[in-house]
């Protein structure tokens, strides 16, 4: 059992959560059973190590089942060890340490996608974790993010993705301008999705097509110069007294549209 909360090994875990550390050696922290049983379901490849408190993995036996079925070995800790590595403040006893694995764009577009996320300086790490999970649900084919946009492999981001890390492709570092003219030669639509942009429902009928959608950042939106990598930009109308909706929020309602028009035309 690992049971020194100072021990090289506990803090080379620990340092994970930086993204220098994360860059240095390509690995990245995750946190949790649910983190972990999606890793071991779908990604048991890129599992690197995984700790757990023997209470923990008594909880989830489904977890202890799934690490067993992949050939992952669980190394024993105790609860101080864990508090140690792991980047929440209440952890659930179950930490793993994974080799980091985008897509690369190249790949995203030659898969023939229909419709993709591109998030361009979205630099709230709750946000991006909730719109690659959004695109999950809504069956997208994958998420694009240029370089000005927060780390994929922040814990924050991991957290917030509950898995959908390990079911969509997600490509990182990109360059806007190139992602845009890639998605057009395979057929895209590049949507933006802003403030400024034409009335949502008076072009409805168009997202029925393969798109883009073209997501900016939390505060200010999308520039001039990233707008005009867009085909079109809509935006979505507030019915209520809200002055604006989260981007996340409004990222899932652009994300699922497309979905469903997509499928009342198939």
């Amino acid at each position: 059992m690992l049971e020194n909360p100072r021990s090289p090994r506990v803090r080379a875990v620990a340092k994970l959560t930086k993204r220098s550390a994360r860059q240095e050696t390509g690995l990245f922290l995750l946190e949790g059973p649910q983190a972990a049983r999606e890793a071991l379901t779908h990604r048991p490849d890129t599992l690197v190590e995984l700790f757990a408190t023997p209470s923990a993995l008594e909880r989830h036996a489904d977890v202890r089942d799934a690490a067993q079925d992949a050939g992952v070995d669980v190394v024993f800790t105790t609860e101080a060890v864990i508090e140690a590595m792991a980047d929440t403040v209440t952890p659930q006893g179950i930490v793993a340490v994974a080799r980091q694995s985008p897509t690369s764009v190249k790949d995203v577009f030659a898969a023939g996608p229909r419709l993709i996320a591109i998030c361009e300086e979205v630099r709230d790490p709750g946000n991006l974790g909730t719109i690659i999970r959004a695109a999950d649900a809504a069956g997208a084919n994958a998420v694009i993010l240029t370089g000005r946009t927060v780390d994929l492999y922040n814990p924050k981001v991991v957290r917030a993705t509950t898995g959908s890390l390990f079911h969509v492709p997600v490509a990182v570092g990109a360059d806007l301008e190139t992602t845009a003219s890639r998605a057009r030669a395979a057929g895209l639509q590049v949507v933006a999705a802003d403030v400024g942009g034409e009335d949502f429902l008076s072009h409805r009928a168009l997202l029925s097509r393969p798109t883009a959608w073209l997501f900016g950042n939390e505060a200010r939106g999308l520039d001039e110069e990233a707008l005009a990598h867009a085909d079109l930009a809509l935006r979505l109308p507030i019915y209520g007294g809200a002055e604006s909706l989260n981007l996340a929020t409004a990222a899932s309602v652009c994300l699922y549209e497309s979905a469903f028009a997509q499928r009342a035309d198939a």
